[in-house]
């Protein structure tokens, strides 16, 4: 369907054509000053440039054209050339009359649907305990992916697992020391290899911490750690077993934690899934003259002419034989083209590995991997500190375990609903997990509310806060809102078929208006946090809606009606919403 912008855009763009002049001069926008309009143009500064004329001229123009236009009221000039526009109640009932009957709330596809993107994201390493570090890169990239598909995308998005690097090697050295006796070791055995783990989850979590700080404080163990990391790479019998295992159980607990976030992933590949390309890859570059040996590594020059910084070589192979991050993210992108053939592929990682994205894309196009026509993005995030404006640690001086917060969440969401008497209502199970959607609301819309580019504080107590912009406020609206529409369906009250706007609720449907806007700006730079301040206003606008409202008691029939179509589409809109956030409503509250 037609968005409302767009049917007076088209209106407005006429009456500038009507003056010589490109109809995209009369986009219209929401009016920056909604106490002297509901909408705005300013094209005429844009227009007057190509007559040669004063903008106010050619605004007046059309001001006096729309004047007569039925769908419209109060047209008028303002300053150099703005033009302000409000619109009558029967349109503006129209078009939230047809948002309730689209199942996509008015919003067009903005997107080719057979656009293959791939979204690259949560990237957790194996042998680790996910911690609070990895809640931006998982819920940002989650909610991109979600975007991206309601604008018509066909998304793929790929956990891209850290599974084949150095911390793995420290991990091998570590579990040598403490058992040495375990047959992966021996180089003599020739299996079979046991098909049970020696070593649990909750192994790992103490094992891993030991060993990275053994590495760091001792280089003789540092470079044993590398001498393993090879012979991984070099598919040692007994490392690629024990490394298996250690897979095996990371993944259990990874998949844990993001189903508990609600994120899930199409495609769960690691730096492991293109070892095999890695040799031939290189072979080639070096044979094309693309890649070459510098001080004993291969590496691929990326520095232009005409940069005026430095860009350090992309490095394929260390001196040692070793392969790095750049080495299994361009063999990534040989995968990816070769399987899935992508038009773009966005990276949700953290902004400070900017510069390495900027090698590898620049080598991608420099070696001709991808073809010029495909996208590639790094939508980076910023750094989640804490309230020091360090990266955030816990009091102890270590990071936050995502069981542990998630845990917290759950806790402050159970006694917020104690107070109001609900856990005497229903039974354990529901009332569990009602606080654990309470809980991640919390948790993720107090992350995605930031533009994703900035850094932000993780401050815990605001975290858990469950009044004013805040997830569990907007999911406590949304409760509100089914309630209320199961009471009048109850009472015969089923959504009017047409309706009327007043007063009471002009803010209301303006604000349902907005969605469409919001939605392709959101698709547009990967930024879910316009989602979130569109959910805020939303709930807020229909809380003051139904404070000054009595909806199911009054008189008049058609207005209850018509008032029950209006909080049915309002909570179509923030299911929605709520939905592309990665946030579940609950039952109850």
């Amino acid at each position: 369907m037609t968005t409302l912008i767009d049917f007076l855009s088209e209106k407005v763009g006429a009456a500038f054509v009507s003056q010589g002049v490109d109809a995209a001069c009369g986009r219209v926008q929401f009016s920056d000053r909604p106490d002297l309009a509901q909408f705005q143009c300013n094209g005429a500064m844009m227009a007057a440039k190509s007559l040669g004329v004063s903008p106010r001229v050619i605004a007046q123009h059309v001001c006096d054209i729309l004047g007569a236009d039925k769908d419209l009221i109060n047209v008028s000039l303002a300053g150099p050339g703005f033009i302000n526009l409000s619109i009558t109640d029967a349109l503006l009932a129209r078009f939230t009359f047809s948002q309730l009957k689209d199942p996509r709330g008015g919003v067009p596809f903005f997107a080719d649907t057979d656009r293959q993107v791939i979204v690259d994201y949560g990237g957790p390493n194996v042998a680790k305990a996910m911690h609070v570090g990895h809640l931006r890169a998982s819920i940002i990239g989650e909610s991109v992916c979600r975007i991206l598909r309601f604008a018509g995308y066909k998304v793929l998005g790929d956990v891209h697992l850290g599974d084949w690097g150095t911390h793995i090697g420290m991990v091998l050295v570590e579990m040598k020391r403490r058992m040495p006796d375990l047959v992966y070791f021996d180089e003599n055995f020739s299996g079979p290899y046991p098909d049970q783990s020696p070593i649990t989850m909750t192994d790992l979590e103490e094992i891993y911490p030991a060993a990275s700080a053994a590495c760091k404080a001792d280089e003789a163990l540092m470079a044993l750690a590398h001498a393993a990391t090879v012979d991984l790479q070099k598919k040692r019998p007994g490392y690629i077993a024990l490394w298996r295992h250690i897979m095996d159980i990371s993944i259990d607990s990874m998949r844990k934690n993001f189903a508990a976030m609600n994120v899930f992933f199409d495609l769960w590949k690691g730096e492991s899934d293109v070892q095999d390309i890695i040799p031939p890859m290189v072979d080639d570059l070096c044979a094309r003259g693309l890649a070459v040996e510098d001080q004993g590594a291969i590496v691929i020059p990326v520095k232009s002419n005409d940069d005026t910084k430095e860009y350090p070589p992309l490095i394929l192979y260390k001196r040692d034989g070793a392969t790095m991050y750049g080495t299994t993210d361009l063999a990534t992108i040989v995968d990816r083209v070769k399987n899935y053939n992508p038009q773009r592929m966005v990276y949700v990682v953290d902004q400070r590995q900017h510069l390495h994205f900027d090698q590898l894309f620049r080598a991608a196009r420099k070696t001709k991997i991808i073809n010029d026509d495909v996208e590639l993005l790094h939508a980076g995030f910023g750094t989640m500190n804490g309230t020091d404006g360090k990266p955030f640690k816990t009091r102890a001086g270590g990071v936050m375990k995502l069981e542990d917060l998630f845990e917290m969440g759950r806790a402050k969401a159970l006694e917020k609903l104690s107070e109001t008497n609900l856990d005497k209502d229903i039974d354990d199970a529901e009332l569990q997990d009602i606080a654990h959607k309470v809980a991640i609301a919390a948790i993720k819309f107090a992350d995605l509310q930031n533009n994703r580019i900035a850094d932000y504080v993780f401050d815990l107590d605001r975290l858990t806060r469950f009044e004013g912009k805040t997830g569990p406020y907007i999911l406590y609206q949304a409760v509100r809102i089914k309630s209320l529409i199961k009471k009048a369906q109850a009472q015969g009250d089923d959504a009017a078929s047409e309706w009327e706007v007043s007063d009471t609720d002009r803010a209301l449907h303006l604000a349902l208006q907005r969605f469409p806007q919001v939605m392709a700006l959101a698709a547009k730079n990967y930024t879910p946090h316009v989602l979130c301040d569109h959910a805020f206003q939303l709930a807020q606008e229909f809380s003051a809606f139904y404070t000054t409202t009595h909806i199911l008691s009054e008189t008049d029939q058609n207005k209850r009606r018509g008032w029950v179509g209006l909080c049915q589409a309002t909570y179509n809109q923030l299911e929605k919403t709520l939905d592309l956030l990665g946030l579940e409503i609950p039952a109850r509250m």
